[in-house]
């Protein structure tokens, strides 16, 4: 399978991908804690405290860097003990980490570091979901650009930890040609003409609405396709006509209960704006104890 778009490009840990991380957070508790955190001054400066962090539903973890991170640049000494690894499904109640530091710390990084791990985990278990209902087909599940803003690599990251594949992971990187792109160039074979002489190497991918289009798609060249809310039996006569000539992925109407007959219609690829769209945050809970 091929490797997830965001792995090539930010290798976990590496300094790229730490770099992006620092980002987002940064960003995120400057928004939240803005000229000072009131509350928390409330707690006697040099007041230690101890922080466990529990999932209260099943889920598959994600975005332990970034929680890490948000209490890190409140208190680079803030001692942070993980209990599972990241990509791990856990049962209800499960510890996830237990943490140690200044109390003020841990009390103005709480909400926003839960705020990643219940995103990141939420986006990670959606796609874990899709993935296990396709087992041992060798379809792919991807996701899509509709992304919550500011925070679509970390969503594409989560997509990857939940087994999927990145489609790809901004407008820098690739070209999709859709149907208002098709409208303006004036028909398929000119938008992909234009595509491929303009950018030439770069990997295009074109949107098709039928079975027409899709034959004048690979006649123009085509070799990366988007069946739009093709039916079954189009998705079916979609892969005939093909005969492997482009890579084919559906979209459009994807749910845990069709994806799997989605795939066994034989497209390569299935991508899902529901991963990083329709996510409900994980239920998880953190609480302080002093020293």
């Amino acid at each position: 399978m091929t490797t997830p778009l965001f792995t090539q490009q930010f290798p976990p840990h590496s300094p790229e991908f730490l770099q992006l991380v620092h980002a987002q957070v940064t960003l995120a508790l400057q928004e939240d804690i803005g000229t000072g955190d009131l509350t928390a001054s409330l707690i006697p400066e040099h007041q230690q405290a101890q922080a466990t962090i529990i999932a209260r539903e099943s889920a598959v973890v994600c975005g332990q860097d970034w929680l890490n991170a948000c209490f890190h640049q409140l208190d680079p000494q803030a001692k942070i003990v993980w209990h599972v690894k990241e990509g791990e499904t856990v049962p209800p109640n499960q510890l996830l980490c237990e943490i140690s530091g200044q109390a003020r710390a841990l009390l103005t990084a709480e909400r926003t570091a839960l705020n990643f791990l219940q995103t990141l985990s939420a986006t990670a278990t959606a796609t874990r979901q899709y993935v296990d209902e396709i087992q041992g087909l060798p379809t792919a599940v991807l996701d899509t650009r509709k992304t919550i803003p500011g925070l679509r690599l970390a969503q594409k990251y989560a997509v990857t930890i939940g087994g999927g594949l990145n489609q790809r992971l901004a407008l820098y990187d690739g070209i999709l040609i859709k149907e208002n792109h098709i409208a303006t160039a004036g028909s398929i074979s000119a938008a992909l003409h234009s595509a491929f002489s303009l950018h030439p190497g770069v990997s295009t991918q074109i949107e098709v609405e039928n079975l027409t289009q899709l034959e004048e798609a690979l006649q123009a060249g085509a070799k990366n396709i988007l069946l739009d809310n093709f039916t079954l039996e189009q998705m079916r006569v979609a892969v005939q006509l093909n005969q492997q000539r482009a890579v084919l992925e559906a979209s459009g109407n994807v749910s845990l209960a069709t994806i799997r007959t989605i795939a066994e219609t034989g497209v390569d690829r299935i991508s899902i704006g529901s991963l990083t769209k329709h996510i409900r945050a994980v239920d998880l809970s953190m609480r302080i104890k002093m020293h």
